[in-house]
């Protein structure tokens, strides 16, 4: 059969749909089965950023972090079997976190279809549960379709992955089929006037009101219209988990993160509430303290819940007034509104103020390494347009507590508590954002799941400043294995490597810091590096959080 004129390969024709999309950038580990698409990147190159990974995890967590940090979907490309395995990580990631993603896998051809090929798995089964949508495009023609539809799913509503299985063949054969229109998002509708007018009711009514902002898709304009309107009215203000950068730290309202780090009297802040004002957040476990600080299904505080997906609106808990709108639009509603006098809650509000002020106030760790030290020299140096990146374990909590942040899109971390996701995602943001000051933090047991990505970074020109807090066990799981069994230690402790060496040998600047007065020169001389960097930051041991030791366990066990 003669091919048409203008008839493409399906890795031409699946190019091409992204660059009618606006995509320019995809996180890849190479393979055969989609040696089509590849092939097809290399005459795109001139408008299209390829960034090879050197693990699977590493391309998807990538990928999840460049939808976090733009909004729009982060693009991974990896093969067939244990290649869409290893990504199934960040495809997790993106759906707890709620974050727009597309990944792409080759797949056997479709001749070899369900008699076990080499490295075949059916990824509608496999990803089903963790992704909004999981298919496959087994006619050529229909890419276009697929690739749009893709795209619009990865943002609409609730933000999530969708996932596109390529099969081999599909990619070589080719089609005369016309391109689909450019992706545009669905832009939502603001809240409707009676669900505002509603909601001032509701707070009229309200003697300890709280504001809780979260989720995905914050801009600048959403995050100083929530301040704007919280700063008129006198309302206090807290994040849920990972979302610190919704909300500016610098603001009189600013109450602190429900999450592993934040206030200790917040979690008491919230159950005292008696309106709950929920802007984005969906109230999972971690931010709910283990679904603690409401009653379900009927919380005892009034609550009001805006959501973007209306499905999420009365999952756990039963809302007074559930408004389907994104945090962005409902921001915007509000941000001009002064309804009550700011004097009106001013002691409750300042009640949760001082709560949060008694947190950055920092008890001296033990050890030679000051940590809280540490985090200040880097606050001063960070400035309103740094990224931080934050992996899975307690050691985050030194920039979660001390770091300040104000601006969507400064703090990016697995809500999924995912382990290495934090050293690919500040390549990622390095590579997005090369004018902007990327520190990466993780533990020792993290990094070694995917530090060697800081290649990546060296390979691609980005420049990446990884901390790496060192304190050789699995902190975490050490701190509720002395909890619950104390002095009973199996499988937490590490034998390290020498981190310094290993990341100068991949190409990068790196220095070992082991006390206060060596961190500040060490990160300058990072900075100055023009080159990715990692400064290994010796933690004593002792240290398992930011307000826990191993002996104050042991004895907490012991009384």
């Amino acid at each position: 059969m003669t091919p048409k004129p203008n008839a493409r390969t399906g890795g031409r024709i699946l190019v091409d749909q992204l660059l009618i999309h606006g995509a320019d950038t995809a996180f890849c580990v190479p393979g055969e089965s989609y040696l089509e698409v590849l092939d097809a990147l290399f005459d795109a190159r001139d408008r299209f950023r390829l960034v090879n990974a050197r693990h699977e995890a590493g391309a998807a967590n990538m990928a999840e972090a460049y939808g976090k940090l733009t909004g729009r979907p982060g693009i991974a490309m990896v093969t067939r079997g244990p290649g869409a395995c290893q990504a199934a990580v960040g495809v997790h990631t993106a759906f707890q976190d709620s974050t727009p993603m597309i990944l792409l896998i080759g797949q056997v051809g479709r001749d070899m279809m369900d008699r076990e090929a080499f490295q075949e798995i059916d990824y509608r089964q496999m990803f089903g549960p963790v992704a909004k949508w999981a298919a496959q495009i087994d006619v050529t023609a229909r890419i276009p379709e697929y690739m749009a539809r893709a795209f619009r799913v990865a943002t609409s509503g609730r933000p999530g992955p969708v996932v596109l299985a390529l099969p081999e063949d599909m990619l070589t054969e080719a089609a005369d089929t016309p391109d689909a229109a450019p992706w545009r998002p669905v832009e939502p509708a603001p809240p409707p006037e009676a669900a505002l007018e509603k909601l001032r009711a509701l707070l009229d009514k309200a003697e300890r009101p709280l504001v809780l902002v979260g989720g995905p898709g914050w801009s600048d304009a959403g995050a100083a219209a929530m301040r704007a309107f919280a700063e008129a009215n006198g309302l206090p203000v807290a994040t849920s988990f990972r979302r610190q950068d919704a909300f500016d730290h610098r603001s009189e309202s600013f109450a602190g993160d429900l999450g592993t780090s934040g206030p200790p009297a917040l979690v008491r802040f919230v159950k005292e509430a008696d309106l709950l004002l929920v802007v984005g957040a969906r109230l999972g476990e971690m931010t709910t303290q283990g679904y603690t600080v409401m009653e379900s299904p009927a919380p005892r505080q009034v609550l009001v819940h805006v959501h973007a997906d209306p499905d999420e609106l009365g999952r756990v808990y039963a809302p007074d007034l559930a408004v389907a709108a994104t945090a962005e639009a409902m921001a915007l509603a509000l941000g001009g509104r002064r309804w009550f006098a700011p004097e009106r809650w001013a002691g409750w509000r300042a009640r949760l103020r001082e709560g949060y002020l008694e947190t950055l106030r920092p008890t001296h760790p033990p050890g030679d390494l000051d940590l809280p030290a540490c985090m200040a020299a880097l606050a001063e140096r960070l400035g309103r347009d740094g990224i931080v990146t934050l992996d899975a374990g307690n050691h985050t909590g030194w920039p979660q507590r001390f770091l300040p942040f104000g601006r969507p899109g400064r703090q990016i971390g697995p809500t999924s508590g995912a382990m290495g996701y934090s050293v690919p995602a500040g390549v990622a943001a390095a590579i997005l954002h090369p004018e902007r000051m990327v520190v990466s933090c993780v533990g020792d047991g993290g990094f070694m799941m995917s530090g060697q990505e800081i290649a990546t970074a060296v390979q691609h020109g980005a420049r990446p400043i990884v901390l790496l807090f060192n304190n050789a066990t699995y902190g975490t799981i050490r701190m509720h294995q002395e909890r619950e069994h104390p002095g009973r230690v199996i499988g937490t402790d590490l034998v390290n490597p020498d981190f310094a060496a290993m990341a100068a040998a991949m190409g990068a600047h790196a220095e070992r810091v082991a006390r206060t007065e060596e961190f500040a020169p060490a990160l300058d001389r990072a900075r100055a590096s023009g080159r990715a960097a990692l400064i290994e930051l010796a933690v004593d041991p002792e240290i398992v959080s930011t307000r826990l030791t191993i002996s104050a366990l042991r004895a907490k066990a012991r009384a």
